[in-house]
């Protein structure tokens, strides 16, 4: 297969060579309205230094994805699981980021923004196998460390005491993290926030957790909404930007307060196997005008397994359950028409000729969101080739997941309206 070298990868590393070329990247945070940014864009200092191909870059994101979802899985599954990929190592840090000051005097760190995660963590001083931009905790006046009696060390994964302090250990995807249970003065925007609690951490192994740390935005007791109710009253939106935006800034809006007015909503599911996980009713999926025809079983919310659909801001490309995808697959098909179907890696639904593409509209309980072609199609802009960007859930798991994923939700505002049990998606440009 020819390789084009002016790729999807291509528009994340190389249309700004740096942080210090583009103005907006100094942009500061206003009010409780942070700026959301891809990883790979101009703005960030994660961009790989040689540009891949474009085939290259699809196959990269599709490995990570694929250990995200077994990942997501093994959160529902409430168990340790850690995917094992051959010939590569898997990168699973969630897309995007924010910039977030710590401590006294303040740090700034970039971190990861991940709704199906819930505590926040940080590379500190001296911690083995972190990168090297680490939060220097020694310097910070109002730095401290949490106690094994305090009530949160009991929220922590499997949390131990060897002295006075709290440690826990976790894993994220293919990495393992030791961390101390701390709490120093975070501030997000304008908004200084006393005493937050979050995963110092000492020591990591593996590529999958991000560099400059996490940000939790689930439901669950130590994420910024439980820190931060009275502040943000536990509601957030963000807009992520597309991978085509020049400027590759979204935005994070934090509380209640300039959140739309006018959006349409579907009600929270609550699932106590995961409760930070942000569950939706997925009933139903157009392609073009027609309801394709999916077995109830492959959408249907069973909080006993933890199947179902949910909201996510670390994957990329959306999953479907295979039954659920092989027929929203085929009626894609059907409505292009009689063409040649190519696959690249994951993806069985790319053609080397350019088509017309369906929308495709996911149908959740009291709100259908239609998506245009720019959420549904990856393509070279050399027009060698264009893929359906879905691809089938991983099977090889108990609770299999569908997953709506980031590049589905690009160029809309996302909101999470806890308080009020609800997800709201509204269409908006992100740059």
């Amino acid at each position: 297969m020819k390789t084009h070298l002016f790729s999807l990868a291509f528009f994340f590393f190389a249309l700004v060579h740096g942080m210090h070329l583009d103005p907006k990247c100094s942009i500061q945070d206003q009010s409780s309205n942070l700026k959301v940014y891809h990883i790979y864009s101009p703005c960030s200092p994660f961009r790989p230094a040689k540009p891949l191909s474009w085939e290259e870059s699809v196959l990269q994101m599709q490995a990570k994805d694929q250990a995200r979802l077994q990942f997501l899985s093994s959160l529902v599954a409430g168990k340790s699981f850690v995917p094992i990929a051959s010939g590569r190592q898997i990168i699973q840090s969630p897309t995007y980021i924010v910039r977030a000051k710590i401590g006294t005097p303040a740090q700034t760190m970039l971190m990861a923004v991940d709704t199906s995660n819930d505590a926040a963590w940080i590379p500190c001083t001296a911690c083995v196998g972190c990168s090297s931009t680490v939060f220097n905790n020694v310097k910070s006046t109002t730095f401290k460390s949490v106690g094994c009696g305090a009530p949160q060390c009991k929220q922590v994964p499997n949390p131990t005491c060897g002295g006075s302090a709290c440690a826990f250990n976790l894993t994220y995807g293919g990495s393992s993290i030791a961390a101390n249970l701390s709490q120093d003065t975070v501030t997000l925007a304008t908004d200084p926030i006393p005493n937050y609690t979050f995963g110092c951490i000492t020591k990591t192994t593996g590529s999958s957790a991000p560099p400059q740390g996490l940000l939790g935005l689930g439901r669950g007791p130590l994420s910024l909404l439980s820190q931060t109710q009275n502040l943000y009253q536990s509601t957030f939106s963000y807009c992520l930007p597309s991978f085509k935006s020049l400027n590759f800034s979204g935005t994070l809006r934090l509380g209640p307060t300039g959140q739309p007015k006018r959006i349409k909503t579907t009600p929270l599911l609550k699932n106590p196997r995961r409760s930070s996980l942000y569950y939706v009713n997925l009933v139903a999926i157009r392609v073009g005008r027609r309801v394709v025809d999916i077995p109830p079983a492959a959408l249907a919310f069973n909080p006993a397994t933890g199947a179902g659909t949910i909201f996510d801001s670390g994957t990329v490309f959306t999953r479907l359950a295979i039954p659920a995808y092989t027929a929203v697959r085929d009626a894609f098909r059907k409505r292009v028409g009689n063409f040649t179907v190519t696959t690249l890696g994951g993806f069985d639904t790319c053609y080397t000729v350019p088509i017309v593409s369906p929308t495709i509209t996911f149908m959740f309980s009291g709100m259908n969101v239609t998506l245009p072609p720019d959420n549904l199609l990856i393509h070279s802009t050399a027009g060698g080739i264009t893929c359906l960007a879905m691809a089938a859930a991983p099977d090889n798991v108990n609770s299999v997941l569908n997953v709506i994923a980031n590049m589905q939700q690009q160029n809309h505002r996302i909101l999470f309206d806890v308080p009020n049990s609800r997800i709201g998606v509204a269409r908006e440009p992100c740059t």
